[in-house]
């Protein structure tokens, strides 16, 4: 279906600050819609005078539809609906004697025009299901004249308000909890749902005849409440704003919609959500969120524990094979170690892997002395990676890397040498690919070499873990056209 922008773009005048406005009043329109318990349809006025197109739909959560199919992106010429061309040329709510039959279901169609800076822009169809209309009880008669309210200001260009208001999902509906608050802020009809809501914080009684800001003063402690400017434009019905007020058991969120008709006010729509379920929900997203990062710093911190002991062991043996063997197990530990240290500081379980690439290069020089004759170069970015792809990964590039050094460089260069030796990991992703290329200018592989049959510890354990944890793929051959080896690994993202 075509977006708004793309309808404006290919077939109307409306300019950015127009298509602004409407967004804004779709962003507010399900209101008005349950208000109405109707359908609401955006007409835009096509460039050429020809007709209009539907450029927006709502159906309403309080009653039937009155259509069964999609019209956006639907284009009626003049003459057809007549009520859409009064409205637009003459700026006024126009509605319709008798019904319209569609589907064999009567329908009841009001056509409002939409005001920008005394200019129609468009016009908005009302059209009300009849078969859900029964006998209006006090609170469809509210939701009816605060609609009729609504439809007024957006006639005069005072609706949509581009007041203070947060954006966040979980705004209230007409069906989490309504009240209609007079000039002063008294309370004329709140919905069972709202004054549900209110009971929970403590009320006992009815809210009809009291204070909405004075109730909310009495009910919630100072310091589960906004200021004092907030809660008196809020509650009081005098701001296009919303806030949150509870106890340490209830949570609401409340947001006010001003009404002035024409332009002078005379009270507020207060839409009331009871939330407490999903605050506790976060409350307890954020304490599983700091136990995983505490598990994480504690791996790390038992990692590098370990570590420091095979290190002690090590200057304890006289054996150099068994001296290299530790300080290789030392190695393999401290990569998983940065993994979690990582982990341990990021919020989600996703790290940004070239810093662990960074640092594990860096700590060549940490075993064997030799980082002041092979330096290790990154080109190219890793990105984020998930926690189970970034520990794996790290230890296989630990191994490329040591691999690299041991056996491409066994000669011992001069720290004061002008060309020390280099190893340049290349990283290159695509949208569900990772291919990481450690080459160095060694003396290359040995003739005859074949990583199938290779009895080499390292290039064992970088295998296992790319081809069964990562499910990707290990080549290691010498470069083309150049001195030393290459070792590349690919593999699958998005899995």
């Amino acid at each position: 279906m075509p977006t708004l922008s793309e309808l404006v773009r290919s077939h109307t005048d409306l300019d950015e600050a127009d298509v602004a406005w409407l967004q804004l009043l779709m962003a507010d329109w399900q209101i008005v819609a349950d208000l109405s318990f109707a359908d609401l349809v955006l007409w835009l006025p096509d460039r050429d005078g020809q007709g209009f197109w539907a450029g927006g739909q709502m159906r309403p959560t309080t009653g039937p539809t009155a259509y069964v199919d999609d019209v956006l992106g639907t284009f009626v010429p003049v003459g057809r609906r007549p009520l859409l061309d009064i409205a637009y040329s003459q700026g006024r709510l126009v509605r319709e004697g008798d019904p319209e039959w569609r589907d064999n279901v009567p329908v009841r169609v009001e056509v409002i025009p939409v005001r920008r800076v005394g200019r129609v822009i468009a016009v908005i169809a009302r059209n009300t299901n009849l078969l859900g209309v029964r006998t209006p009880s006090r609170l469809e008669l509210t939701y009816l004249q605060t609609a009729a309210d609504l439809t007024q200001m957006i006639a005069n260009g005072y609706f949509p308000s581009s007041g203070q208001r947060s954006d966040h999902a979980d705004t209230p509906r007409v069906g989490d909890g309504a009240a209609r608050v007079d000039a002063d802020g008294l309370v004329e009809y709140a919905s069972p749902n709202a004054l549900s809501a209110f009971r929970r914080l403590g009320l006992s009684g009815d809210l009809a005849g009291l204070a909405l800001a004075d109730v909310t003063r009495e009910l919630v402690p100072p310091r589960n409440r906004p200021d004092e400017e907030t809660l008196s434009a809020v509650l009081g019905g005098r701001a296009h704003r919303d806030t949150e007020i509870g106890t340490e058991l209830v949570s609401l969120i409340v947001r006010a919609i001003p009404l002035r008709p024409d332009g002078e006010h005379i009270g507020a729509l207060v839409l009331v959500r009871d939330v407490t379920d999903l605050r506790r929900r976060d409350r307890e997203l954020v304490t599983k969120d700091a136990t995983i990062r505490e598990i994480h710093h504690r791996v790390k911190n038992n990692l590098q524990t370990v570590a420091a002991l095979l290190r002690m062991q090590a200057r304890r043996i006289d054996s150099a094979e068994a001296k290299g063997a530790l300080e290789e197990a030392v190695r393999r530990v401290g990569s998983i170690a940065i993994v979690h240290e990582t982990l341990s500081q990021a919020v989600e379980e996703v790290v940004e892997f070239d810093d662990i690439a960074d640092r594990v290069g860096s700590a060549l020089g940490e075993v064997g002395g030799i980082g002041a004759t092979v330096r290790v170069r990154r080109d190219g970015s890793f990105g984020g990676l998930a926690s189970e792809v970034a520990t794996p990964l790290a230890m296989a590039l630990t191994e490329l890397l040591q691999n690299a050094v041991e056996h491409g460089y066994p000669e011992v260069r001069s720290p004061d040498s002008a060309e020390p030796g280099e190893i340049v990991v290349r990283v290159h992703r695509s949208t569900d690919l990772l291919t990481v290329t450690v080459d160095d200018d060694g003396r290359g592989l040995p003739d005859g070499f074949d990583l199938s049959t290779s009895t080499n510890l390292g290039l064992s354990i970088v295998g296992t873990l790319v081809e069964s944890e990562l499910g990707g793929r290990l080549s290691l051959e010498n470069r083309p056209g150049g001195t030393g080896a290459r070792a590349e690994i690919s593999v699958p993202l998005g899995r």
